[in-house]
């Protein structure tokens, strides 16, 4: 034992015994603005106020009592899309599932107090117009608002549910639909739309005035012919982007996109409303733009003046957008310290891999953006413009080959909520780590929707991939603080409170949280069902509660569903409102799963070429959107390779093509015909045949990786280690020895150094030593590598287990 590193142990001791202990009495370590805090009890707007921080200062259920936590009060939903963040105002839980379908509950007891009906399906009259459902709702005033799929934007009474006003939001009929929540910003309520995939129709954000839904102003984001007065400075800057402009020798619209349907901010002060802005189509920009450029608003972040609409500043993550890059991921408003200076930040962890800081009065990047995930499309950001530098091989166009690009088409971070916290100055971010392959279109498939221009496989098994994390990230260094791997690779919503907390549900069925420091699990709830919505806290009568509403989907195009296969994600499974505090008394019933299997299909016989016509047909009419990569159902509608339907000619035909369970949520599909749908139907068939051995391949797989598969060799040479500590992240480096499966090392931190000694077993090394504190303690490591990074726990004596990373 060497003198010194026995400080660092006495600083871990002080951390838990002394007054360095976490409350949430600390000073923060970035500064807690008057929006953060607003309205404490309530949670009235999908990131809780405009600032879009998902977090809540309210701190009765801290790290020390969270373990206390039980069900205060549940609510069973049907069957639908569920994936959706609740609402709390007035003593009321708001909430929306399926189609447009709005519920009141009393907050303290969960008693239905109302619902509505938003009417979707029985006027929609495209598979668009129906899709998946909307993940939030707002309030403001004594109304709760919704924009409903088929492009309705209502205002409902919040005492009762009526409606008080009504209005259309489309002004023609290119494919569109909006599913993300709304927001009440400065007495407008802003709605966007998506379907930029499939169409190049102009991008656009709607505000109307919340009291009567007179439209206020709209906000186009690609040029177009038609020019507000409002829009002339916005349609000046776009149009020098698109230099071999926007239509078609016949007047047709050849290029678009940039739709806004998830994400968008408000600072008050400033009177701004920041848009997030999503992809271009067709997304081979040699076919939308032939003449190339940036063309503007694309994959940007937009900041608007919030009574007129008029544009004040902008910055594009993704110039000249080709690989469905979006900026339609949180941006979240805070004051942080950066260069000794308080500076009104705007933070967002798009598609693209990177972590942008940015100054929200003029749109100036204020740090180097960092990586979050793998990212091969571009090597960093140049400070100086602003631009990335990318890898030449990711323009695609006219090359042969396929391009491997990370992240894929889902991204890094997709729509699932971050959360920000001013008590630890950290991001909680839902990052996935997935890479896929894309190219220029080819002739005759491969496209995911036609005309994309793009040939794309978003699920590629590349080493690395199909997996996701929950990151801490500190927006100041642009470091990662400390990360958790979760199971799958489809993350869920976050939240973070001031009581040191960090909660996140997970595609295992598991409710969780965690240190907000550390990452530690120090609670959680099995939900039987995935959880991929954020949760909400709320406080009343004196009680903080916590609500998560439970469902798979939201995966976007089916995809991240073959990762997910080896959970139970089934569309069977039950849909709940769950409601969490320190005194709960609430029950759940058991659930009793059965296993689905394919039906019984004795006059199958293969035929390898009307399974890829199929497989086409499949494709080609976007029924993987809702059933899943390769028909492997990720949750969001049931597994058809399980569904008795797919043997019956006469019964596929009624729900497919006439639309017989379009009250279901199945939406009809009368332009596919017949010989297509039957090769459809065949090529289910095929699938349900395929199933079990596929899943015992893939029960198999996951149970080997849940194993180490370490070897003696993957350990010696110093590691720069990180050591989640309660008082912070404790840096230190690790070097190790290793001989036959004996293991020796040192411990070196700047408080000074320990020596270990262990063994190698099973794929994990455990090495232990001594130090003084005076008195002496035991410093211990369990350790193992996974996919070339050092991860495992330390512990100090009786002062507690801290996860630690590491890198060569």
């Amino acid at each position: 034992m060497k003198a010194g590193y026995g400080k660092l142990a006495m600083a871990t001791a002080l951390a838990i015994t002394g007054p360095l202990a976490l409350s949430a009495c600390d000073r923060p370590a970035q500064p807690v603005t008057k929006l953060m805090t607003a309205d404490p009890d309530e949670w009235p707007s999908w990131g809780r106020t405009g600032s879009e921080t998902h977090y809540s200062p309210l701190d009765q259920i801290d790290a020390d009592n969270v373990a206390g936590l039980r069900l205060a009060w549940h609510f069973d939903l049907e069957p639908g899309y569920s994936p959706t963040t609740p609402l709390m105002a007035e003593g009321k839980v708001f909430i929306t599932s399926g189609h447009s379908h709005i519920r009141a509950f009393d907050a303290e007891t969960g008693k239905l107090l109302w619902e509505y009906d938003g009417g979707t399906r029985e006027r929609a009259t495209s598979a668009l117009q129906m899709s998946w459902g909307n993940k939030g709702i707002a309030y403001d005033k004594g109304h709760v608002f919704l924009a409903t799929t088929d492009g309705y934007v209502v205002s409902l009474d919040a005492e009762t549910g009526q409606e008080a006003w009504k209005t259309y939001d489309y002004p023609d009929d290119s494919p569109r639909n909006s599913n993300g929540a709304p927001r009440v910003f400065g007495g407008k309520v802003i709605v966007g739309f998506g379907g930029a995939d499939i169409s190049p129709a102009r991008g656009f954000v709607t505000a109307y005035d919340e009291e009567t839904g007179k439209q206020a102003w709209r906000f186009y984001t690609t040029p177009g012919d038609a020019v507000a007065p409002a829009n002339k400075k916005a349609e000046a800057v776009m149009r020098k982007t698109w230099p071999s402009g926007w239509k078609n020798e016949d007047g047709t619209r050849r290029g678009g996109g940039g739709t806004m349907w998830n994400a968008f901010s408000y600072d008050p002060d400033l009177n701004l409303i920041y848009l997030g802005v999503g992809n271009g189509f067709p997304y081979n920009r040699d076919r939308r733009s032939p003449g190339g450029g940036d063309n503007l608003f694309l994959a940007s972040i937009v900041a608007v003046d919030a009574d007129t609409g008029t544009y004040k500043w902008h910055y594009q993550v993704c110039p000249g957008e080709q690989w469905d890059c979006t900026a339609t991921t949180d941006m979240t408003l805070a004051t942080l310290k950066i260069d000794g200076k308080a500076r009104k930040v705007l933070m967002q962890a798009p598609k693209n891999g990177f972590f942008y800081v940015l100054d929200r009065e003029t749109g100036e990047l204020l740090n180097q953006p960092g990586k979050i995930a793998k990212v091969t499309w571009a090597d960093h950001i140049d400070m100086k413009t602003g631009r990335p530098v990318e890898n030449p091989g990711i323009r695609y166009n006219g090359k042969p080959g396929m391009f491997e690009m990370w992240p894929g088409p889902t991204g890094a971070h997709s729509w699932m909520p971050q959360a920000y916290s001013p008590d630890t100055g950290l991001v909680y971010i839902p990052v996935l780590e997935n890479g896929a392959l894309i190219g220029d279109g080819m002739d005759g498939g491969g496209e995911i929707a036609r005309g994309m221009g793009v040939t794309l496989i978003p699920e590629v098994d590349l080493p690395g991939g199909h997996r996701s994390f929950l990151k801490a990230w500190d927006p100041v260094t642009q470091t990662e603080v400390w990360k958790v791997q979760l199971p799958g690779a489809w993350p869920g919503g976050v939240m973070a409170t001031a009581g040191n907390l960090v909660f996140e549900g997970q595609i295992d069925g598991k409710f969780v949280a965690r240190d907000a420091k550390t990452g530690k699990e120090l609670w959680s709830f099995k939900a039987v069902s995935p959880i991929v919505g954020a949760p909400i806290t709320y406080r009343m009568n004196g009680r903080q509660y916590v609500t998560v509403i439970t469902g798979a989907g939201g995966q976007g195009a089916g995809m991240q569903t073959i990762a997910d296969a080896p959970y139970r994600t089934d569309y069977r499974l039950p849909r709940r409102v769950l409601t969490f505090s320190l005194d709960g008394k609430d029950t759940l019933l058991p659930f009793q799963y059965t296993e689905p299997t394919p039906p019984a299909d004795p006059g199958y016989k293969p035929d390898p070429a009307r399974s890829q016509a199929g497989f086409m047909a499949f494709a080609g009419n976007a029924c993987l959107v809702c059933h899943g990569w390769n028909a492997v159902g990720g949750g969001a509608a049931p597994d058809l390779r399980y569904s008795p339907v797919i043997t019956d000619a006469a019964t596929f035909h009624a729900i497919v093509k006439e639309g017989g369970l379009k009250m279901n949520g199945m939406p009809p599909f009368p332009q596919i015909s017949d010989k297509d749908l039957e090769n459809l139907r065949f090529y289910l068939r095929t699938r349900a045949q395929q199933a079990p051995a596929e899943k015992k391949a893939l029960m198999d797989k996951l149970k080997a990786a849940r194993a180490s598969t370490a070897r003696p060799q993957d350990f010696p040479g110093k590691w720069n280690i990180v050591i989640q500590s309660p008082i912070g992240p404790q840096k230190a480096v690790l070097e190790l020895k290793v001989d036959g499966n004996v293991v020796t090392g040192t411990a070196k931190a700047e408080q000074g150094s320990v020596d270990l000694a262990g063994a190698f077993k099973d794929g994990r090394i455990k090495i232990k030593g001594k130090a003084s504190m005076p008195m002496p303690i035991t410093v211990a490591y369990d350790l193992t590598v996974k996919d070339g990074e050092l991860e495992g726990e330390n512990s100090n004596g009786p002062f507690g287990t801290f996860p630690v990373t590491g890198t060569h």
